[in-house]
């Protein structure tokens, strides 16, 4: 079994073909709605994801803070200028030393690495929601969907706090990925977070599966063994952005 996270440069090879794909969707009718995303439409998706790779390539270069502007829509057609932004990102990361001190948020490692990671599982649940406007389903590889699930538990659930978003959890739970064997418990706290204990419930789905459930992405509903009313309450609340 993979152990996860990935080296920081392991990821570029996956963040290259996921905007890849997400360059190649951006060419079409833009004008569909996107499920799941209150009232966006596929060029909001697709104006917010180029502006999110811009803003991450700028804090990888520099290593600080910039300012946040992801909904400026740039003229004309949306596809080249999604491509640049892509070029633009994988660049940054290319020429960068992931051990280098850089600005993140959460409680993760203070260092560019964080960036190559980021930035894959954005693309990758962005990427979903623009096939998923198209009525299509967008197949992830499920050793990054693991990750994703992994990164959601380890670094998006601990921001909740300073949301105030509040994640019910009674007592350990363990999710597990039925595809690639992964599995994180994750204990009461608040925000719950990762730790050990002994789970009163065990929640097994593939991976690609538990990811969009996590993300608020997917009305489908996995195996529970235990306590059910424990897990479905955790797996109800909000935990990204």
């Amino acid at each position: 079994m993979t152990a996860l996270p990935l080296p920081p440069r392991d990821y570029l090879p996956h963040l290259r073909s996921l905007t890849e794909a997400f360059a190649a969707g951006a060419a079409g009718d833009l004008d569909n709605p996107v499920p799941y995303c209150a009232d966006w439409t596929n060029r909001d998706l697709v104006t917010h994801l180029g502006n999110v790779h811009r803003w991450a390539a700028g804090i990888v270069r520099t290593g600080e803070l910039s300012d946040q502007d992801f909904d400026v829509a740039p003229s004309g057609d949306l596809a080249p200028w999604y491509a640049e932004s892509a070029a633009e990102l994988l660049d940054a990361l290319e020429a960068a030393d992931p051990a280098d001190p850089c600005w993140v948020f959460g409680a993760a490692e203070k260092a560019k690495g964080f960036w190559f990671r980021r930035q894959v599982h954005e693309t990758a649940v962005h990427l979903v929601d623009l096939f998923g406007a198209r009525g299509r389903t967008a197949q992830l590889d499920p050793l990054i969907a693991a990750d994703g699930v992994f990164e959601v538990l380890g670094t998006m659930l601990p921001r909740v706090a300073r949301w105030k978003h509040e994640v019910p959890l009674a007592a350990p739970i363990t999710l597990r990925t039925t595809d690639t064997g992964h599995a994180w418990t994750v204990v009461p706290g608040d925000p719950p977070e990762l730790g050990e204990g002994e789970a009163v419930a065990t929640v097994a789905a593939p991976a690609q599966d538990l990811l969009l459930l996590l993300w608020n992405r997917t009305d489908f509903q996995p195996g529970i063994d235990g306590d059910e009313a424990v897990a479905k309450a955790f797996l109800a609340a909000r935990m990204t952005p």
